[in-house]
């Protein structure tokens, strides 16, 4: 039996860490406005959390691991952030923006551990063989 391979769609060595950075923010912050805008953050978010962490280190060239791996979680709340003033009509609010905060936040805590544990844990295995 043959073995077919996804081939890689950039051709090259890969992202640099600014567009890992990018790729990941943006993916993240579209599915969270599609999904925010007619339901709360949930299962959408959170795959499009672990897309980002797991496309940051694939699509990325060597040495922009950790890029992949911090990102996430910080794009997240950035997003997050944007899409509560915006799209969640509270404004700047301060009582509105900590609870919608902490309510988004506690809904992909799951998905940005299991992310965080496996990129990290790619991260140091990775490193160590170099």
């Amino acid at each position: 039996m043959s073995e077919t391979r996804v081939a890689n769609p950039i051709k090259g060595p890969g992202l640099k860490a600014p567009g890992v950075v990018l790729l990941q923010f943006l993916l993240i912050l579209i599915f969270e406005t599609f999904e925010y805008s007619f339901t709360k953050v949930g299962i959408f978010t959170g795959l499009a959390i672990l897309a980002a962490f797991a496309g940051g280190l694939i699509l990325g060239r060597t040495g922009t691991a950790f890029s992949a791996v911090v990102t996430p979680p910080l794009a997240f709340l950035f997003a997050t952030l944007i899409l509560i003033a915006t799209v969640g009509g509270g404004g700047l609010s301060i009582s509105h923006l900590g609870l919608d905060l902490v309510t988004v936040l506690s809904a992909a805590a799951p998905f940005l551990v299991i992310g965080a544990i496996a990129s990290w844990s790619y991260y140091f295995i990775t490193n160590r063989k170099n």
